[in-house]
């Protein structure tokens, strides 16, 4: 049997060990916590012999392995897996990124009163994320979908007893769950057509339509189906205007803030197009809407970070904008630079967020402007934090320079020259709120309140180098290194394989654009050369407008105060009075006071009844008579 098929493992792991933690956790060392941390361990490690099976069988393949589940009238469901390169690269990011958070865990969660079932929710949400990466049929991702929707929502809510936190969870869970009504409808539309819920049945259908063959698809509903799924993609990977639950999802454990934004649930949406990009295909026009939501999105976020100063609100703000980069790339055919971009900024920013949660667990800061001069005090957060920014600042050598290379040439390549013209603003502008929160934070002079500032333990320091590392170097794999590996782009594509390209032109303008972001954030936040006092008084109402999210917030809040609230109260109403009481409860009131009306007449008294007897028989012999006399 070759290695690929036992990849299932991967998850199951995860999913028992989920429901020992919570049964037997409280009498195990840790609360049960080694528990989550063996299973993805040996997920980990099992991806490996996964990957170089995949590799030796011809990196390029796909392979699905399935199992009947039962059937339904006509419809056979089926469990399966398909592993391909996307599952490889996703397998690789999920595990690893969930194995560095546990062990940082250890350290930030130490003494939680809900240790255990901390650690048996974050099985859960790696088993769910893990599960759907490997779906080999629509329904079962579907259900992975949700339980990834299910775990944010434990996750981010973890400290119930705050208020903010429950409101946050509240908010991640309803803002998504709307979303993924569409991506359901999507699904069902597509199985109305093809009459299966396989992916690779689908996939064929959307090839044949593609190539102008006879489909059980047609154009429109190809359409329609991108669309809807993109919606479903639109709120996991907060796509504007879904985009308003990443920040405030900031109140759950730091922990969980890295692994959402770098591994999980964020990069489902993102991940989800890449997984029927062929359907997208053969409907362009999903594909240029795509690219529209990406485009704006990363603008809007940029610009939001760059007025934030909570420093995990920056990052989660920087999270928004990067996906938004990834949409755009898949919007402008840059199937393999998204994903590689996906790769690079999942490291980056699981690194960012441990450094975040360092900086909070050693200074117990989070506001930037209460900071300044850590580096001091805490060196090895504020090194491996530079990297992160480097890496996402899109600074050569790093990680995320080269993903970004390659997307912004997609879109030089395949969209409007619009797009690349503000494509190149959100490159200017990521860098420099990633070198404004680096700047402010880390450098200057230590505040008399930081003094007290420690270095991270082991247990959350080892983590953040294992990433930092990655971050500083794995841009490197695009590459052409060998006559067998000749970079990323040879692993995964999705028409054609292409080596790493570098539009000269293009290249060193974002590199000048991304070292004078550095550069003027150093004037304006480190040697005070430039001051943003005439800005800020030129543009006052633009900041403040920007300042209030673009008022996305105090828009969904008046809807919701006024017109779902109010509408609810309506068919309250029309419920109670309409259906209960004149529907329902009227004709049986109506019923009630009828009989008890015409139950007068029982009396229980014998000559009332021989009375009525008497009546009843001359009124008959009456009515006889006078029949017969007319007659």
């Amino acid at each position: 049997m070759p290695n690929m098929e036992w990849a299932w493992l991967i998850p199951a792991l995860s999913f028992i060990a989920f429901p020992l933690i919570i049964i037997f956790g409280r009498f195990l060392p840790g609360k049960g916590s080694f528990l989550a941390i063996l299973a993805i361990t040996v997920g980990f490690i099992l991806f490996w012999f996964v990957a170089i099976d995949r590799v030796d069988q011809g990196a390029t393949g796909v392979d699905f392995f399935s199992r009947k589940w039962f059937d339904a009238g006509s419809v056979t469901l089926r469990w399966g897996m398909i592993i391909d390169p996307l599952t490889i690269v996703m397998l690789g990011l999920v595990t690893f990124v969930a194995l560095m958070v546990q062990i940082y865990s250890l350290g930030y969660m130490k003494g939680d009163p809900r240790f255990g079932w901390y650690y048996a929710v974050h099985a859960l949400f790696a088993a769910s994320m893990l599960t759907l990466v490997l779906a080999d049929n629509f329904l079962l991702l579907y259900i992975a979908w949700e339980l990834v929707g299910v775990c944010s929502y434990l996750l981010i809510g973890f400290w119930y007893e705050r208020k903010a936190a429950t409101e946050a969870a509240k908010k991640a869970f309803i803002t998504t769950r709307i979303a993924d009504v569409a991506l359901l409808v999507g699904i069902l539309l597509l199985f109305k057509e093809v009459g299966t819920f396989s992916m690779s049945e689908t996939f064929h259908q959307a090839e044949l339509l593609i190539a102008g063959e006879d489909s059980l698809l047609g154009t429109g509903t190809a359409t329609a189906a991108a669309l809807l799924i993109f919606v479903g993609a639109m709120g996991k990977s907060a796509q504007v205007p879904f985009h308003v639950w990443l920040p405030d999802a900031m109140e759950g454990p730091t922990p969980v803030s890295a692994l959402i934004h770098a591994a999980t649930m964020v990069v489902a949406g993102v991940f989800l197009v890449a997984r029927t990009y062929v359907i997208f295909e053969a409907a362009p026009d999903a594909l240029l809407v795509v690219a529209s939501v990406g485009l704006m999105t990363t603008l809007v976020a940029a610009t939001l970070a760059l007025v934030a100063t909570d420093l995990k609100r920056i990052l989660a703000y920087s999270t928004v904008s990067h996906l938004g980069l990834m949409m755009l790339s898949l919007g402008a055919f840059g199937y393999t630079a998204a994903i590689f971009h996906l790769l690079a900024h999942g490291f980056s920013k699981a690194l960012l967020f441990m450094g975040a949660g360092s900086v909070m667990h050693g200074a117990g800061q989070t506001d930037i402007r209460q900071m300044g001069g850590l580096r001091k005090v805490m060196p090895l957060t504020a090194l491996v934090f530079g990297i992160g920014a480097l890496s996402l600042g899109g600074i050569p050598v790093f990680a995320g320079f080269w993903s970004k290379d390659e997307i912004l040439i997609s879109v030089l390549d395949n969209r409007h020259s619009i797009f690349i013209v503000l494509t190149l603003v959100a490159v200017f502008f990521s860098a420099l709120y990633m070198a404004r929160a680096f700047i402010v934070a880390f450098l200057g002079d230590l505040k008399e309140e930081n003094r007290h500032a420690h270095e991270a333990p082991f247990a959350m320091a080892l983590p953040m180098v294992f990433l930092a590392v990655l971050a500083a170097i794995f841009g490197f794999i695009a590459l052409e290194w060998t006559d067998e590996f000749t970079g990323f782009g040879s692993f995964l594509f999705f028409r054609e394989a292409h080596g790493f390209e570098f539009n000269v032109g293009l290249g060193v303008g974002s590199i000048l654009l991304s070292l004078g972001a550095f550069a003027l954030a150093w004037m304006v936040y480190r040697t005070g050369q430039v001051s943003l006092d005439p800005l800020k008084q030129r543009f006052a109402l633009v900041i403040r407008v920007v300042e209030r999210g673009y008022f996305f917030d105090d828009v969904y809040q008046w809807t919701v105060d006024r017109v779902v609230l109010v509408f609810a109260a309506f068919i309250g109403f029309f419920d109670r009075v309409v259906v209960n009481d004149v529907g329902v409860n009227g004709p049986a009131d109506s019923v009630k006071r009828s009989a008890f009306s015409l139950r007068q007449h029982v009396t229980g008294r014998v000559y009332n009844y021989a009375l009525a007897m008497v009546i009843g028989a001359v009124g008959v012999a009456v009515g006889w008579w006078a029949i017969a006399v007319n007659g």
